[in-house]
């Protein structure tokens, strides 16, 4: 993937005048199926079922607009990568190795290869993902130029990115897939890729789906749906007072760090606001989060040898620190009704109650059970656990962990956990408990 020189592929350049000449008829479908792209083919004057035009630089050159871009990643990770693979580190490289062109071509002098399209996928590169890996969605073997099609693009750069996340049967870091992207395996800690992964994660946090920061969780693209509640219920969650009990709100103004920074923003006792994202949904600042993990610990689970940290990182990769939770994860730990009710009933956990889903929305119950469930899968099926086997589970179950793919969770997790750890850890020995 990496190159140098640049220059176009003539031949091919007028033969991308509209969408229809390089993606396949289902694939335009899926296109017009994303409503943020319907959005904005249809605000250009674009008709479905005739032709759609490629956006042109002032050059004349073919490029994606970034909601296409984001839609060609979404679609293909959904359809062919599940969780193993996160869209927007397709979209951020597809930034820095070609501002979204799918007709550039760049010669590497040292490789002697040449680096193709949207993501520089090259051809040796995609023989090896389709030969030996199995890669066949897209069949480029009679037609090598086709690697320049958008979605032929991306998802070899896909089947990449998953290939090189765990890279010798070792799980994988973001930072050393994306500076092997630069550099190759032998590049990966060297001092010269170093700058490509931080122009990498600059880029990343500016695309449009996230926002940067600890103003707001980050709306990474593939999460699904924000947990929905009834509307009273959503109306209450405009403060804390009305989510926690006197007692654990008293504990939240006894932490110095909630103390200083809900004075600092102006909150009252009986009337703490949560902090609200663009479209007025509630969640957690990390100051908040780490408090909540930290009283809860400390209460209930202090001879556990469960860490605050860790708790924190699995907060932000289920939920974003959204109060009502993502999709089929139920709060800020995302932890179900029916688990929560299980370890209640069943393995004794009545620290807090749970009689609805609603119950979940509040942080700390949706903190207590989802810690004793991160305790219970410690050791599930009397084994103790990795904490690559924690994470995927807490995500998707503990019956369809597989522990040979890393994915996106993994590298989210261990990107979270800087977020709260008090000193550099040390990124080899991740220990979960």
């Amino acid at each position: 993937m990496p190159t140098e020189e640049s220059f176009n592929n003539a031949k091919m350049a007028n033969s991308f005048m509209f969408w229809n000449d390089c993606t396949e008829p289902e694939d335009l479908e899926a296109m017009w199926m994303e409503p943020a792209v319907r959005a904005e083919w249809l605000n250009v004057g674009e008709i479905k079922g005739q032709r759609v035009h490629l956006s042109r630089d002032p050059d004349g050159q073919p490029y994606l607009t970034q909601t296409e871009m984001k839609a060609v990643a979404d679609i293909i990770v959904r359809r062919h990568f599940d969780t193993f693979v996160d869209p927007e580190m397709l979209c951020a490289l597809a930034e820095l190795e070609s501002d979204r062109r799918p007709l550039i071509m760049r010669y590497n002098k040292k490789t002697k290869e040449t680096g193709i399209g949207l993501l520089q996928i090259d051809a040796k590169t995609v023989e090896m993902l389709a030969g030996g890996q199995g890669y066949q969605a897209y069949d480029v073997k009679e037609d090598p130029d086709l690697i320049h099609k958008p979605f032929t693009n991306v998802y070899y750069a896909a089947a990449y990115l998953k290939w090189m996340s765990n890279y010798q049967d070792k799980p994988r870091s973001e930072e050393f897939i994306v500076r092997t992207c630069k550099g190759g395996t032998k590049k990966a800690t060297h001092k010269s890729t170093l700058p490509y992964w931080k122009r990498y994660l600059s880029v990343k946090e500016s695309l449009p789906s996230r926002k940067s920061g600890d103003g707001g969780p980050t709306a990474a693209s593939g999460y699904p749906p924000i947990h929905s509640t009834s509307p009273d219920s959503s109306t209450n969650l405009t403060y804390w007072d009305s989510r926690a009990s006197p007692e654990d709100m008293e504990n939240m103004w006894n932490h110095p760090a909630v103390r200083k920074e809900w004075t600092k923003s102006g909150e009252e006792k009986g009337k703490v606001r949560f902090s609200q994202d663009s479209e007025r949904r509630p969640y957690l600042s990390r100051v908040e989060l780490k408090a909540v993990a930290e009283i809860i610990v400390s209460k209930y689970f202090s001879t556990k040898g469960l860490r605050v940290p860790t708790i924190c990182a699995v907060a932000e990769i289920v939920s974003m620190r959204f109060v009502n939770g993502v999709g089929k994860h139920v709060g800020i730990l995302g932890v179900d009704y029916a688990t929560a009710s299980w370890l209640h009933t069943e393995l004794g956990y009545r620290a807090y109650r749970v009689d609805s889903a609603d119950d979940l929305t509040k942080p700390f119950v949706s903190m207590y059970f989802g810690t004793a469930y991160l305790f219970w899968l410690s050791a599930y099926e009397g084994r103790d656990r990795s904490p690559q086997f924690i994470v995927q589970a807490i995500v998707k179950g503990p019956q369809n962990v597989n522990l040979q793919e890393a994915g996106p969770a993994w590298l989210k997790f261990e990107q979270s956990l800087s977020y709260y750890e008090e000193s550099k850890r040390d990124s080899g020995n991740c220990i979960i408990l």
